[in-house]
C-alpha cells in the first residue's frame, strides 16, 4: 500500500471517473481531491499542494494542455498525468513536450494508474536535487562521460534535465560515433531508476528470431533446444531502462511486440500462455531518418511515433568543432593514465590538423586518433606525425614556430575563427555573433581580449 501522506488532484468532469478513481486510490492509500473544471482546479490550487495532479484533456470550460502549460509553469516540478478518452498520439507528443509526466487513455487500467501515480509521487519527493544538477549542466563543460560546452550540446543537456525524472520514451538520433549511448546513460543515471539496471539492446547483430527470445524470454519446450526457462532483457531490465542502439534493425515482426510493451506494460515470452508485467523505460538511438523508413514502408509509423514522443538530436562534431579542444583533453587525460604515461599535450601544428579535420566518424573516431597518438608517444609532446596520414593533410604549413602551449594554440585559433567570421559578416559583430553562435558581448569581450583589429 502506498504512503497516506501522498495527495492528489484529479480534474475531471465525469462522475463516474470521479467515483471509480476515488475508490481505486482511497484502497491504495491515496488521499484525492476531485473537481470537474478548469476554474476549480486553479482555485484550489492556488490554496493547496498535491504530489501528483491526474489531468482529464477535455474539461468543459477549457483545455487540458492549457491548464498542464499553466501549471508547469508555475513548478516545471509538479507530476501531472494526462488521462482522456480523446488521447492520440499527436496529442501525447505535445503533452509530453509540455512536460506531462505521462499520458493515460480511457478506458485505462487499474494497475497502470498505480504504477504511473507511484512513480510520479516518488519523482515529487526528488526533483530538487535533480533540477540543481539541470542547472548545474548548464553552465558546466561536461556530464558523465559527456564532453562539450558549445551551444549545441548545451541545448543537449537542457533536453536532458527535462527527461531525466520522467518516464516516457525517448529518440537519440545523430549520425555514427556521436555518442548515443552516452546520452542514454545520462538519463538513467540521473533519473529516479539510477539504481536499477541500464540494459543496452543491439539489434543489429541478431536474427528475428533470436533477437525475440532475447527480448522476451521462452519457457521450456518453446522451441528445440529450449531446456529451461530463460528470462528475456525485459525482465532483466525490470524498473529500469532499456537501451536499443540501433532501433532501425528491428524487424517488422519484433516491431510489433515492442509496441505492445510500450502501450501496455506487458509481453508474452516465447510459449507462454501468461503475459508478464514490466516496469521498463524505453530509450532508442538511431542514425537513419526513421521517418523516411516509415514513408517507405520499412518501420512501423505507430511505433515511430510512440518512440519519438522526445526526440534528441546530437550534433556532429564539424558542427561543434569548439568543442574539440576540451574531447581532445579528455581523451588526452583518460589515455595518458590507462598506458601509465604522464601528462601529454599536442603541438599546436597537430592540434590545428585535429581542428581542420572534418570528423567525419566523429567523436568515435577523435578518440581513436588521440588514443593511438597517446599509445605512440615517446615525448610529452604529441606532434604532427602521431596522426594518420588523413588527418594530416589539413595541417597547416608552419614555418619556424616551436612547440607551444594548449592556451596559445587556442587562442590563435579564436582569433583566425573570429576575424574570418567577422569578414563574413561585414564587419558587424552583431551579425558575426549570431553566426558564431554566442552573444554580442561575448564576442566583444574576446576581441578585446585576443587584441583583435577589424
Amino acid at each position: 500500500m502506498d504512503s497516506p501522506k501522498v495527495r492528489v488532484l484529479l480534474v475531471d468532469d465525469e462522475g463516474i471517473v470521479q467515483e471509480v478513481l476515488g475508490k481505486l486510490l482511497s484502497d491504495a492509500g491515496y488521499h484525492m481531491k476531485g473537481v470537474g473544471t478548469v476554474k476549480d482546479a486553479y482555485r484550489v490550487l492556488k490554496k493547496e499542494s498535491f504530489h501528483v495532479i491526474l489531468l482529464d484533456l477535455m474539461l468543459p470550460d477549457g483545455g487540458g494542455l492549457d491548464v498542464l502549460q499553466r501549471i508547469k509553469e508555475k513548478d516545471p516540478g509538479q507530476p501531472v498525468i494526462l488521462i482522456t478518452a480523446y488521447g492520440s498520439i499527436e496529442t501525447s507528443v505535445q503533452a509530453m513536450k509540455l512536460g506531462a509526466y505521462d499520458f493515460i487513455t480511457k478506458p485505462f487500467k487499474n494497475d497502470e494508474v498505480l504504477l504511473v501515480l507511484r512513480h510520479a509521487a516518488r519523482q515529487k519527493s526528488l526533483p530538487e536535487g535533480n533540477r540543481k544538477l539541470g542547472k548545474d549542466l548548464m553552465t558546466r563543460d561536461r556530464f558523465h562521460d559527456i564532453v562539450g560546452k558549445s551551444k549545441p550540446m548545451q541545448e543537449v543537456y537542457g533536453l536532458i534535465e527535462q527527461v531525466t525524472s520522467s518516464r516516457t520514451t525517448v529518440l537519440i538520433q545523430g549520425e555514427s560515433g556521436t555518442g548515443k549511448e552516452l546520452i542514454a546513460q545520462a538519463i538513467h543515471q540521473a533519473g529516479n531508476r539510477a539504481e536499477q539496471p541500464f540494459v543496452v539492446v543491439h539489434s543489429g547483430t541478431m536474427p528475428s528470431d533470436l533477437l525475440e527470445s532475447n527480448l522476451f524470454g521462452h519457457v521450456r519446450g518453446a522451441f528445440t533446444g529450449a531446456v529451461a526457462h530463460k528470462k528475456g532483457l525485459f525482465e532483466v531490465a525490470e524498473k529500469g531502462s532499456i537501451f536499443f542502439d540501433e532501433i532501425s534493425t528491428v524487424p517488422a515482426d519484433v516491431q510489433a511486440k515492442l509496441l505492445r510493451v510500450i502501450q501496455e506494460k506487458e509481453f508474452l515470452p516465447l510459449g507462454a500462455v501468461k503475459t508478464i508485467k514490466v516496469d521498463v523505460r524505453i530509450l532508442a538511438a538511431t542514425n537513419l531518418d526513421l521517418l523516411e523508413m516509415v514513408r517507405r514502408g520499412e518501420f512501423r509509423e505507430d511505433l515511430y511515433y510512440r518512440l519519438n514522443v522526445i526526440n534528441i538530436n546530437l550534433p556532429p562534431l564539424r558542427d561543434r568543432i569548439q568543442d574539440l579542444p576540451l574531447l581532445v583533453e579528455h581523451f588526452l587525460v583518460k589515455y595518458s593514465q590507462e598506458n601509465g604515461k604522464g601528462p601529454l599535450r599536442f603541438t599546436p601544428r597537430a592540434l590545428r590538423a585535429l581542428l581542420t579535420f572534418s570528423w567525419p566518424g566523429n567523436i568515435r573516431e577523435l578518440e581513436n586518433v588521440v588514443e593511438r597518438a597517446v599509445v605512440l608517444s615517446t615525448k610529452t609532446r604529441l606532434n604532427l606525425d602521431l596522426l594518420p596520414e588523413a588527418v594530416r593533410a589539413g595541417a597547416p604549413q608552419i614555418q619556424g614556430i616551436e612547440a607551444i602551449g594548449l592556451d596559445e594554440a587556442l587562442d590563435r585559433y579564436e582569433t583566425e575563427l573570429i576575424l574570418e567570421t567577422l569578414k563574413r559578416a561585414h564587419g558587424v559583430q552583431r551579425k558575426a555573433a549570431k553566426i558564431l553562435g554566442v552573444k554580442p558581448s561575448t564576442l566583444n569581450e574576446k576581441i578585446k581580449r585576443l587584441g583583435i583589429r577589424h
